[in-house]
């Protein structure tokens, strides 16, 4: 999808957040001629990369955001098409005969498809599950036959949640139902882990801050983070913990890396990121001070590709980096309007990307034969970016520790009390930047540790009571059980044992209250703390041990 900082909203022709966007129908025209069309309309810069660059899909108002199968030989893509509903859904395309079929419902609002290698099932996201997505469609439809217009901004629908199904939309299955937009995913390449963005953390509004919830009204995207879980949907776990937005992920073609887009706290930039699938070694490839977003790395693992408007605040262009991120981008598109979400097939000889370089200037999906010397050729020759000085880097660490104690002292987690859903957040925080700093638990499988404790007790009115010989007491007034005690009856003659403590040490400086003292089916009476008036040496013990005075460490 497109980026969604302020800057990129307001560009009309770019896409929103998956890290890709939007198709429409396959061409039915020889591609050879339309090669040959584009081939003498195109930008000497882009020849370096680029050749038989051709249009792949024409019908709808809009399209794009496709992606390969793992054979190179079909495509899923978005595209807004479908009579009465005018968000974008999901389509399978044979590349070799030109046919597509729609895989999502229908209705309501879909992106994001993934074509999952080595089985016959497609990823997508979809709110056609919102009880309101008619009424929205209708509304959108009206909105559009008005004439008003409104600044490009992707919607993070809180109903999206992640689907898969078979190629010809049979076998729907839901992945997700958290609250808040889940959405953007992709496969490893072996097919057992999706990787995708979500908004959760968002949700529900009440557990957030004033100021959280003013950012969600604001600024949803703010809460978009990254995400791993099984291909069946279990074991979701959260891998970055940045404010500001994180997404558009993908694998890198060996399952070892994921590469993403992370915009600034203000949203004013956005970067390429990488990391382990584990969260760890988080590395920035750009600092482009610009709009940097929908990355996508090389089968190869030399280089990734993606999209920025560093040239102009609507104009987005492809570029290269290294993936080190130790060269400055290299350009690769060199046509004014909207280039963006760039994938490569799996044998990296083709790109697709969504261009807005269309006889009617709409966004439509295009196809390229891609010279991969040619990109290592430009990444040799780009100058050396400049690393981060010593004052940056000390102030970033200082804002990543603010913003840590920041959450951990929140009101979202109401004070962390023992066992409560604030320390349970806490705990799953702390236990997930452990792991993104490479960590492991030892011996266990997590590094949570169950431990059983008592919460809170209350005496039953009608089963407890006190009495002596000659007087009864009342409970809560005369006395009160200790919370640890067990349940039970006892009779017996009563002892006074003095303050009850059996303090270790040699003479002079050990202490017991029940030398000499014969409790056997005995209560023993005893007092409360550890006795003061005594010499000043015994006082200094009796300190000392104060722990052996706990109403626990008792004998």
């Amino acid at each position: 999808m497109q980026p969604s900082s302020q800057s990129a909203r307001s560009a009309g022709a770019a896409r929103r957040g998956c890290g890709r966007r939007s198709f429409d129908r396959p061409l039915l025209v020889p591609l050879a001629f339309l090669g040959a069309l584009f081939a003498n309309a195109q930008p000497a810069g882009e020849a370096a990369f680029l050749s038989q660059v051709r249009q792949l899909t024409y019908e709808g108002r809009r399209a794009g955001e496709g992606y390969f199968g793992a054979d190179g030989r079909t495509m899923v893509f978005q595209s807004e098409r479908e009579p009465g509903n005018p968000f974008f859904q999901i389509y399978h395309l044979d590349l070799t005969s030109g046919d597509s079929v729609r895989i999502t419902p229908g209705t309501g609002k879909a992106t994001c498809g993934f074509l999952r290698p080595g089985g016959r099932e497609v990823l997508f996201a979809s709110t056609h599950l919102d009880p309101e997505a008619e009424a929205k469609q209708q509304a959108e439809i009206e909105f559009r036959a008005s004439g008003q217009s409104r600044r490009y901004s992707w919607d993070y629908d809180p109903h999206m949640d992640i689907f898969v199904a078979a190629p010809d939309g049979s076998e729907r299955r839901r992945l997700t139902t958290s609250e808040g937009y889940d959405a953007e995913g992709a496969y490893s390449p072996d097919g057992t882990k999706i990787v995708f963005t979500s908004l959760r953390g968002g949700y529900p509004p009440n557990v957030l801050n004033a100021e959280d919830r003013q950012r969600l009204e604001v600024d949803p995207a703010y809460f978009g983070e990254i995400y791993i879980m099984n291909a069946d949907g279990t074991d979701q776990r959260r891998l970055t913990h940045s404010p500001g937005y994180d997404g558009g992920p993908f694998f890198s073609a060996d399952g070892q890396r994921i590469i993403w887009r992370r915009f600034s706290e203000d949203s004013a930039t956005a970067d390429v990121h990488t990391m382990r699938i584990d969260g760890s070694d988080v590395r920035r490839l750009t600092d482009f001070e610009s709009i940097s977003w929908a990355p996508y790395l090389h089968p190869s693992g030399d280089y990734a590709i993606f999209s920025s408007n560093k040239h102009g605040f609507a104009n987005f262009e492809l570029f290269l980096v290294d993936a080190l991120g130790e060269r400055t981008p290299a350009r690769v598109t060199f046509t004014e309007g909207f280039d963006g979400l760039p994938t490569f097939s799996p044998d990296g000889r083709r790109i697709s990307w969504t261009s807005s370089r269309t006889a009617d200037g709409s966004s439509q999906l295009f196809l390229a034969d891609w010279n991969h010397d040619g990109a290592l050729a430009a990444l040799a020759a780009a100058p050396a970016r400049a690393a981060a000085t010593d004052d940056q880097a000390a102030a970033a660490d200082d804002a990543r520790l603010r913003r840590m104690v920041e959450f951990l002292a929140s009101d979202a987690l109401e004070g962390r009390m023992t066992g409560s859903p604030g320390a349970k957040r806490a705990a799953e925080h702390i236990a997930e930047r452990l792991q993104g700093l490479g960590l492991a638990p030892v011996g266990a499988d997590d590094f949570f540790h169950g431990f059983h404790f008592t919460a809170g007790m209350a005496p039953i009115a009608a089963k407890t009571s006190l009495a002596t010989a000659d007087r009864t007491f009342e409970d809560e007034t005369n006395f009160r059980p200790l919370s640890f005690s067990a349940d039970g009856e006892v009779d017996g003659e009563v002892v006074f044992a003095g303050y009850g403590l059996a303090v270790p040490g040699g003479l002079g400086e050990g202490y017991d209250s029940f030398a000499n003292l014969d409790l056997t089916d005995k209560i023993a009476l005893v007092l409360r703390y550890a006795p003061e008036a005594v010499e000043a040496q015994r006082r200094r013990c009796s300190r000392r041990c104060w722990r052996w005075s706990g109403r626990r460490t008792r004998r």
